[in-house]
């Protein structure tokens, strides 16, 4: 699980999505993961209503107060909810009534948006599919993708089906990226904070998550890695516990 930034209490968040690119099932669990990050004050979704496939989404309106956007499409094979939902987004940011913005799409028409909000220094998170074009994950502070958000059961039931099948993908290894984070987080001292080091990982890679590698927590990634790191927990005494790492 991902450490909360500081003042994440105070920041408000409007939430946009992506009615073609997102999966209602998951809309409890996303909402959950931005909560993470801030209060969500905004909760929009875009797309056809008079559409079949967007049937789904109608029994998870109300429930979770979001606020459904009629978008028709008037041109065969163009997607006008991408620009219906930039244009919102562009006046909720130009009316300063939030601090950070989530955009929950697979679709890379919304990378440009994600860096035009970034630069006028609002936090901006994306959520969407492991497809989602590394450019607009890249352009995002934080990207979350939603197969971490899967519940253990789910994630149990898709692995047993990808068992035996050619097409599956492996876990990717972490040690690059740890070891690239643990260089930018060193101290003098030879030992680097976890902490620290958590900060350096999402500023190497937006979507940096350690579920995505088995584990809930960075702490749990780390101490798996006991062949590259050693790991040390100092107790405060205030009671919290401050985690430093080693190079082996």
């Amino acid at each position: 699980m991902r450490a909360a930034p500081e003042g994440v209490e105070n920041r408000r968040i409007a939430m946009l999505i992506d009615g073609d690119n997102a999966q209602p099932r998951l809309i409890e669990n996303i909402l959950a993961e931005t909560g993470k990050y801030g209060l969500v004050t905004i909760r929009r979704i875009y797309g056809d209503w008079t559409t079949s496939n967007m049937k789904g989404w109608k029994d998870k309106l109300n429930e979770n107060a979001i606020q459904p956007i009629q978008q028709f499409r008037y041109t065969i094979g163009k997607n006008a909810t991408d620009s219906a939902m930039i244009i919102d987004a562009m006046d909720i940011l130009y009316e300063k009534s939030v601090d950070g913005f989530c955009l929950v799409s697979s679709d890379s028409d919304y990378t440009r948006l994600s860096t035009r909000i970034r630069e006028k220094g609002i936090f901006v998170m994306g959520i969407g599919k492991k497809s989602t074009p590394r450019a607009f994950v890249n352009a995002c502070e934080v990207f979350v993708y939603t197969e971490n958000l899967l519940s253990e059961a789910e994630v149990t039931k898709r692995a047993k089906r990808q068992t035996g099948s050619k097409n599956t993908a492996d876990t990717p290894d972490p040690k690059p990226l740890l070891k690239k984070a643990f260089d930018l987080a060193v101290q003098d001292d030879g030992w680097a904070f976890l902490g620290v080091m958590g900060q350096h990982l999402r500023q190497l890679d937006p979507s940096f998550d350690p579920r995505t590698y088995g584990y809930k927590q960075l702490s749990l990634l780390i101490r798996a890695q006991s062949r590259l790191f050693e790991f040390k927990e100092s107790k405060q005494p205030n009671g919290t516990s401050i985690i430093s790492i080693r190079e082996k």
